[in-house]
């Protein structure tokens, strides 16, 4: 068998949807499904032939639609060569342009999958600030977008959550089937004294004890005003572990606000390391006492999930789409993305007892292996594949 997935960036720096694509390529890989990517990426990028699968780089789209004029022509040459068509995200020419192609296959084309990875998700229409945004997501949906849906053999999501969400912003909604089959995330390396080492480097004054990590973009949509506005007011006690707050973006205007509010915790006690990688990044997640993300819309979290597989517990909101299955697990806590909810998040944390809070790391490695391991979705996917 062998899949072709659509997706307009792969570069591995954005992260998003091309780590997902990846990661889904690899658990098929050890199943023995072959794949192929075509995207709008500049065939002279460095990883574009770095493997381990074929990617077909069709150059840079055009304008905010990254119209390719390649795109279409590449399509008709190539797409029966495929067993399936999955195409990641939407909003983008690359959908359209897989439909039309699709279309004129006619009835020996393959089947044809849209995987949103959240771009259905009705915060994206009533956001502050994306008025026009929504305005225009609605009219292309009547021209565009709906069909591209709608008419594809199957629509696929990472979690019931996202599933129940996409029916809700736009009309008419109505593909021909609704598959959840989850999204992997790969095993984490196993721990190694040099993650440590790595992590003593990045926070000298953290790892000598507990320390409650978030680990992302330091961005509105994280929700990261919340979590340390809470933490500065008390929230996880008066002797509260250190807040890690790692990730890019603490330069911004919006970074700016929350080092001013983390002005008001005792000095010392919220630490900005920056961005952390390799080693750094995974010392970071085994050395964590929890992993806390208050964010206001994650389609998936693979954050959340990474922390997950280091048997890390994690304190999250309920517009994270995994709450549901971390929650029933007692990976975890969930509370509302608002500055009561935040608080009594840490709060609620603090109150656990040290067996409490351990029991709940074993539990957090357990849901990683029920829900996310990323051969068992995998599994999800050719089981949904087989059944065209």
């Amino acid at each position: 068998m062998t899949i072709l997935h659509l997706t307009a960036d792969m570069d591995p720096r954005a992260g998003g949807v091309c780590q997902a694509v990846r990661t889904m390529i690899a658990g098929l890989a050890a199943r023995g499904v072959a794949s192929e990517v075509a995207s709008l990426d500049d065939p002279a990028a460095p990883y574009v032939a770095a493997g381990p699968f074929p990617l077909h780089a069709l150059g840079p789209g055009r304008g905010p639609w990254a119209y390719s004029a390649r795109l279409g022509p590449w399509l008709d040459a190539n797409l029966g060569r495929f067993d399936a068509v999955l195409v990641h995200g939407l909003w983008l020419y690359i959908s359209y342009a897989a439909r039309q192609a699709w279309r004129r296959q006619g009835p020996g084309a393959p089947p044809l999958y849209v995987m949103p990875h959240g771009m259905l998700d009705p915060y994206f229409q009533r956001a502050p600030g994306r008025r026009l945004k929504a305005a225009r997501n609605w009219a292309y949906w009547k021209l565009v977008e709906g069909a591209v849906v709608n008419e594809a053999t199957g629509v696929l999501f990472t979690c019931e959550e996202e599933r129940r969400l996409a029916r809700e912003p736009f009309r008419p909604y109505g593909p021909r089937r609704e598959l959840v089959v989850g999204l992997g995330v790969e095993e984490p390396p196993a721990f190694a004294e040099a993650m440590r080492t790595a992590l003593a480097t990045a926070l000298p004054a953290a790892t000598e004890q507990p320390f409650l990590l978030f680990l992302s973009r330091i961005h509105e949509k994280k929700g990261v005003d919340l979590l340390v506005q809470a933490y500065a007011g008390g929230a996880a006690g008066p002797a509260a572990p250190p807040l890690v707050v790692a990730g890019p973006g603490l330069d911004t205007p919006y970074g700016q606000g929350v080092a001013a509010l983390a002005a008001g915790a005792p000095a010392g006690k919220v630490v900005f390391p920056g961005m952390l990688a390799g080693d750094g990044k995974w010392g970071a997640f085994y050395g964590a006492a929890a992993f806390v993300l208050s964010s206001h819309q994650e389609n998936f979290g693979i954050a959340v999930v990474e922390a997950l597989a280091c048997g890390t517990p994690v304190l999250i909101s309920n517009q994270i789409n995994i709450w549901r299955e971390i929650e029933a697990a007692g990976a975890g806590l969930v509370a509302d993305d608002t500055p009561a909810g935040t608080h009594g998040l840490l709060a609620r944390w603090a109150a656990l007892s040290p067996a409490e809070q351990q029991a709940m790391g074993r539990r957090a490695r357990a849901a990683f292996e029920q829900y996310f391991a990323m051969g068992h979705a995998a599994d999800r996917l050719l089981a949904a594949l087989a059944r065209d």
